[in-house]
């Protein structure tokens, strides 16, 4: 398989001041997904607009055609099984099958303490995380659904007609740890990883592609502990938190590189930010064009 590229779109921009026009933008470019960042605010951006991801994502389909939909990730920071299944299955059908569900555990940033709770530990996101992807599973495969679980519960919560795209829309499932990837292996379709985050700061690129290699072996591993193969599951890099940063968008020949040596990890997707002007993403757009029209014909 060629390596697919694919974009994430932060939901700053007013629908009709630039929002509209970059999903369709990508769409021309030939993008295989355009995902959204599903948070109530994030980092920077918290003091300036800032919209939701289930709405954007459904105006999105409603003008585009082709492209692949979803979240880079959906969290239990705020949400709850039961109601995502709702939207989850409205947005499918309304996009006629383009919708992918990033999920994962969630962090300690701003969604983690929007609704009054304190945060909540890692231990407790990641026993959170395994309750909510099954449930959610269910959800989304089954008419009827009851549960009573530590975290969450459902009490004969119907979603018929389900989900176009059958058994149910896809999971893309962003883990490094034992757990998550356990539940990659499981339930996933996808599995998603930013790199590892320790290495941000002082780490080179060689030691990140090393760390990633190691976190691709664990989801083997995870794999072959739920009798399945690994190569079933897409594996999908969200550039942008590895020691590279922002220079792999530098030039074509730079971005060639970089995916190359992390197509031979084994991704199927790699995830580049759309440009945002004064902020981590600024990135030239005239360059950022031609990667996304030219790098995948280089790597395939």
């Amino acid at each position: 398989m060629s390596l697919r590229l694919s974009t994430v779109i932060l939901p700053y921009l007013r629908w009709h001041e630039g929002g509209r026009a970059a999903w369709q933008r990508a769409e021309q470019l030939g993008f295989h997904t355009a995902f959204t960042y599903d948070h109530l605010s994030w980092r920077t951006f918290r003091d300036g607009p800032w919209f939701g991801a289930v709405p954007t994502l459904t105006a999105a389909a409603a003008v585009t055609d082709r492209l692949r939909l979803g979240t880079l990730v959906t969290s239990p920071n705020f949400r709850h099984p039961v109601t995502l299944a709702k939207e989850l299955i409205s947005l499918d059908d309304i996009s006629d099958g383009r919708i992918t569900l990033g999920v994962g555990a969630g962090g300690t940033g701003f969604d983690a303490t929007a609704l009054g709770q304190e945060p909540w530990t890692p231990r407790e996101r990641a026993s959170r995380l395994a309750e909510f992807v099954p449930l959610l599973d269910r959800l989304l495969t089954e008419d009827s659904v009851s549960y009573e679980g530590d975290f969450y519960s459902a009490h004969e919560a119907r979603n018929i007609p389900g989900c176009v795209q059958r058994p149910r829309l896809p999971f893309a499932v962003a883990a490094t740890g034992p757990r998550g990837l356990r539940l990659a292996a499981r339930y996933g379709q996808a599995w998603v990883t930013t790199g590892d985050p320790k290495l941000y700061e002082t780490g080179t690129p060689e030691q990140s592609v090393q760390a990633i290699r190691g976190q691709v072996e664990k989801l083997g591993v995870a794999c072959t502990e739920a009798g399945r193969d690994v190569d079933e599951l897409d594996k999908i890099l969200l550039t942008g938190f590895t020691p590279d940063r922002s220079r792999p968008l530098e030039s074509l020949d730079a971005f060639v590189d970089f995916a190359g040596r992390h197509a031979e990890l084994g991704f199927t997707d790699l995830v580049i930010h759309w440009p945002i002007p004064d902020s981590d993403f600024a990135a030239d757009e005239k360059i950022f064009e031609r990667i996304a029209m030219e790098a995948a014909a280089q790597l395939a």
